[in-house]
């Protein structure tokens, strides 16, 4: 799977096959069967393996820090992994709750990551559909940022780092304040 998704890091994702990684492993295509079940297969095991090594990464990032801090660390951590590993990232972006409803393994791995999310989102003292919603939040900053990144989407010459940070207090400023957003919108 470590080589499927490096092939994956390295070409693209959609690039992915069965050949090519046979090819890159020295052996023919059909013995690869003994290993995944086919294409569908062979992205299944590295969305899951993407996402547990995304789990790990916000768990160890989140560890002894809450609020701004560890909201921070988060997003920085996630924002590095879809740099280091773009392929595998990729194969993670889907919802597996979709794809693999009755999935264990999904759940777990899944859960993890969610609950990292959630734990520091707690801090603001966010529960709920509110923490829920603060959570597709913190996704879609970090997913947008991170992914418009590596597609070299950032064509002005202006420091990534320092507009990623203005991006997060902007957020964090945000789940700070919705409290006196919500007192003032009733």
């Amino acid at each position: 799977m470590e080589a499927a998704a490096i092939l994956a890091d390295e070409e693209d994702l959609e690039a992915l096959s069965l050949s090519a990684l046979a090819s890159r492993l020295g052996i023919r295509t059909p013995s690869l069967y003994n290993h995944v079940e086919g294409l569908e297969g062979l992205r299944r095991e590295l969305a899951l393996l993407g996402i547990r090594e995304l789990g790990r990464r916000l768990g160890r990032a989140a560890i002894g820090k809450t609020t701004d801090e560890a909201t921070f660390a988060i997003a920085r951590a996630y924002r590095e992994f879809v740099k280091e590993r773009p392929g595998l990232y990729a194969a993670t972006v889907r919802s597996s709750r979709l794809s693999y409803p009755e999935d264990p393994a999904f759940q777990a791995a899944e859960g993890e990551v969610f609950e990292t999310v959630l734990a520091v989102l707690a801090s603001y003292g966010l529960r709920g559909d509110e923490a829920l919603h603060a959570t597709r939040g913190f996704r879609s900053t970090v997913h947008g940022f991170a992914t418009l990144e590596v597609a070299g989407g950032f064509g002005i010459p202006l420091d990534l780092d320092e507009s990623f940070e203005r991006l997060l207090r902007t957020f964090v400023t945000g789940l700070r304040g919705r409290k006196t957003n919500v007192k003032r919108s009733v």
